[in-house]
């Protein structure tokens, strides 16, 4: 992935819910102006929730989701009508595409209050204007087209682009600290789980928020970091590192020197970083066979020493000298209800959305269930996760606390 392309995790999440055959999938390829999404009078066309990422002005970069229907029937059924509710959790909009002959179904009412519950900016779209009565009076979140005719559909996308502000991103990754002309030093193991070829999408991330705060970034291997100190001329403001290799980092930066993780600064990025470097010293309380989650929010061929689910139940096996019950997910597979976990662990969430970041950690929190990520519990394991967060204040009276 280029520097210019758009993550799929900063891109607006825009999903369209409803019952079979409303047409959703007819007025998902009207919004886009694409075949995304296969059409048929067939109901339960749509078995999975199919995920476009396009450009959709004036929004910009966002996210299109087309969902099974909410009242899908059987075994099957009743998975797929999970698999729709588990979208919301990612959903910055929400479309309800209903029937404008059938009108609001109970089905239809439930996703409403759902919409609410979490927060979730949502219009409904009375579909099939060209064949129903069109007297009907709507609310201001309310609109009538016709994805066969493309009535409204223009006004759709308006009422869809009113819901949410196209600002910029207000949260940093680090660039915030960083002042023009400030050298970075990013600390970047060639990591075997990565695609060939490239850096993992928290490195080009970092580097991207660097460069546009007119700092300099410089990228070296572990091994070469200290000989890079050395020589480089000018003291670096920070050095930023993959988690992996923490302990050997922080023994070749000076202590002069901030020095942080990739991952520390996905929890900072995503919202969660107070809440995550909380939950860390949760570790020295542990009782043995206390069951851990430890989850990541993309799914990849795990390698023989993968950090989740390898050297990470391996390092806090070491640091507590206690066995643990450990559980892994990955991907969408995030447990509804944590009750059973005394500490969840969390990847850095660089390929999910805030709102689905957000939502995890809520979850934890509603559940009492002390929350946090690879990077902050390695450097708190290792004793230095003051220093990990030095740079941030607020972040760091939490811990003298």
């Amino acid at each position: 992935m280029g520097l210019n392309e758009t993550p799929a995790a900063n891109r607006i999440h825009i999903a369209f819910f409803g019952r079979r055959n409303a047409g959703k999938s007819s007025v998902v390829n009207a919004v886009t102006g694409q075949d995304l999404a296969i059409v048929s009078q067939v109901k339960g066309t749509t078995t999975d929730p199919v995920y476009k990422a396009m450009e959709l002005l004036p929004l910009g970069p966002v996210i299109i989701i087309d969902t099974p229907g909410i009242d899908d029937e059987g075994e099957l059924g009743e998975l797929r009508v999970k698999k729709s509710r588990q979208v919301l959790n990612k959903t910055d909009i929400a479309i309800l595409v209903v029937d404008a002959q059938a009108g609001l179904t109970k089905d239809d009412q439930n996703l409403i209050v759902l919409f609410a519950a979490k927060n979730i900016p949502y219009l409904v779209a009375f579909n099939k204007s060209d064949i129903a009565e069109t007297s009907m009076k709507l609310t201001e979140n309310e609109i009538l087209i016709s994805a066969k005719t493309g009535e409204h559909i223009d006004k759709l996308k308006e009422k869809i682009a009113s819901l949410i502000g196209t600002e910029e991103i207000k949260l940093r990754i680090i660039g915030d600290i960083l002042n023009p002309s400030d050298f970075a030093v990013l600390v970047v193991p060639i990591d075997k789980s990565a695609p060939k070829g490239r850096l993992i999408l928290p490195q080009q991330q970092t580097i991207r928020d660097i460069l546009e705060s007119d700092a300099t970034a410089i990228v070296v291997k572990e091994f070469e970091l200290r000989n890079t100190l050395e020589n480089l001329g000018k003291k670096p403001k920070i050095v930023i590192t993959d988690s992996q290799v923490f302990a050997k980092v922080n023994a070749d930066t000076p202590s002069d020197i901030y020095l942080t993780s990739f991952s520390i600064l996905m929890a900072r990025y995503k919202g969660v970083l107070k809440t995550a470097v909380k939950g860390a010293k949760i570790i020295d309380e542990l009782k043995a066979g206390d069951r851990i989650l430890i989850a990541e929010g993309c799914t990849h061929h795990k390698q023989c020493d993968d950090i989740g689910s390898v050297k990470l139940p391996r390092w806090i096996k070491n640091y507590t000298q206690k066995q643990f019950d450990f559980h892994f997910t990955s991907g969408t597979q995030y447990p509804e209800d944590l009750d059973e976990y005394k500490l969840v662990v969390h990847c850095g969430g660089c390929m999910l959305n805030d709102r689905e970041m957000k939502y995890r950690q809520k979850c934890s929190e509603d559940m009492k269930v002390p929350f946090t990520n690879y990077g902050i519990l390695i450097a708190y394991m290792q004793g230095i996760l003051t220093r990990s967060v030095a740079m941030f204040p607020e972040i760091l009276a939490e811990i003298e606390e």
